[in-house]
């Protein structure tokens, strides 16, 4: 039985991590939730998985969770306490599905305690690719990744020499705006962005997938993963997102994956593996397929993706700038301050601003972190004006 951390348990990614573990009682010992403030949620959660260990980072949150009594589960709170639920003790496997760069300093910690991580936070490998994945190497952990297109990567290597990979063929769904002209996008709104044509995800991480910027996350972590550079990685919009990538090998064959659009596979599998087993997901039907299609990306109109290339091409500090710039934008779209199409200036402005720092320790990252957010916020009060 395998012991897991689950960091982030109420999102998206952490619920159905929950849904697959459900599933399967007799593979996973929950040892660890941790979750940031909804309170209702994550009390069902420990009362259904009995962890050893409940946190929530949010400290108003954790006073109510904590007036309430859980036999056997020791209850913390606080962003220390959160980041310190990523090493306990007997733990593992960890999966970190929290959102943002709030995951950096958890999955460190994790690393650090000779966890494997199932990483579903992208930002970790964004930001601190270099640091992250040398650290793992020192530690002889296994970094298991969750995205679905990581994960298609991940099981068409099986088998293979790293080595002799030709080109990453990154798969986009296009989001609800593809297609559409920055004439057409002067105006969107939240609800319009928010209605992605085909995953169920949380609402940061689906105003990227309208921008093309979580395409361009991929990219810089794909670059880490697999051990690739910017030009072996091509974005190929694939709107019925059933192929979730592919990669083409030295001689000219191309692997894929393909399988129905459910988070549930690729987190089973990275919780599993090396086994495969059972999962509730739907299986393909090719005689009932119509199609699929795949295009050009329009870096012109969706940039978000250019300027991540650019980020991680430059590299040091920039994709800090990037992700922190990005995640100020869209929280400010969210709550109805900027634009859309203003997101991409706001990543911009940071970007062009901030001078990039070459092998950035962690006190660097935090302290760019904090900066670029600063900057962003910035711009973000004088485009108001």
């Amino acid at each position: 039985m395998k012991r897991i951390a689950i960091l982030g348990s109420t999102g998206s990614i952490g619920t159905q991590a929950l849904d697959v573990i459900r599933r399967l009682p007799e593979e996973f010992s929950v040892e660890v939730l941790a979750a940031n403030s909804n309170v209702e949620l994550f009390a069902r959660q420990i009362e259904e998985f009995r962890p050893k260990l409940a946190v929530l980072a949010d400290e108003a949150a954790y006073k109510k969770l904590s007036a309430r009594k859980f036999a056997g589960v020791e209850v913390a709170g606080g962003r220390q306490a959160f980041i310190d639920a990523a090493d306990f003790d007997g733990v593992e496997l960890v999966l970190t599905s929290m959102s943002g760069f709030a995951g950096l300093e958890p999955t460190i910690k994790a690393i650090n305690g000779g966890k494997n991580i199932a990483l579903a936070n992208k930002e970790t490998l964004v930001v601190a690719g270099e640091l992250v994945t040398e650290l793992a190497a020192a530690r002889g952990v296994k970094i298991l990744p969750v995205d679905s297109e990581h994960g298609a990567f991940f099981q068409c290597l099986q088998g293979e020499d790293a080595r002799t990979i030709k080109k990453l063929l990154l798969t986009a769904s296009g989001g609800p705006f593809r297609g559409k002209t920055r004439a057409d996008l002067a105006n969107a709104t939240v609800n319009e962005v928010l209605a992605h044509p085909t995953w169920n995800m949380g609402r940061k991480i689906t105003v990227d997938s309208a921008s093309l910027v979580n395409k361009g996350l991929e990219v810089i972590e794909a670059k880490f993963l697999y051990g690739v550079t910017y030009d072996q990685i091509q974005v190929v919009v694939h709107p019925q997102s059933i192929v979730h990538s592919m990669i083409e090998f030295a001689d000219g064959s191309i692997i894929a994956q393909l399988a129905a659009p459910d988070m549930r596979l690729p987190i089973q599998y990275a919780l599993t593996y090396p086994r495969r087993l059972p999962s509730p997901v739907k299986p393909l039907d090719f005689w009932h397929i119509k199609s699929l299609t795949f295009e050009q990306p329009d870096i012109e109109t969706f940039r978000g993706l250019s300027l991540a290339y650019e980020a991680g091409k430059s590299g040091g500090t920039l994709p800090c700038t990037f992700n922190a710039a990005n995640e100020v934008a869209v929280q400010a779209f969210l709550r109805g301050r900027i634009t859309f199409l203003q997101i991409y200036d706001v990543i911009e402005y940071a970007m062009t601003r901030r001078a990039v720092k070459q092998n950035p320790t962690l006190e660097d990252l935090l302290a760019e972190d904090a900066a670029s957010r600063a900057l962003a916020e910035e711009f973000i009060e004088e485009a108001l004006i």
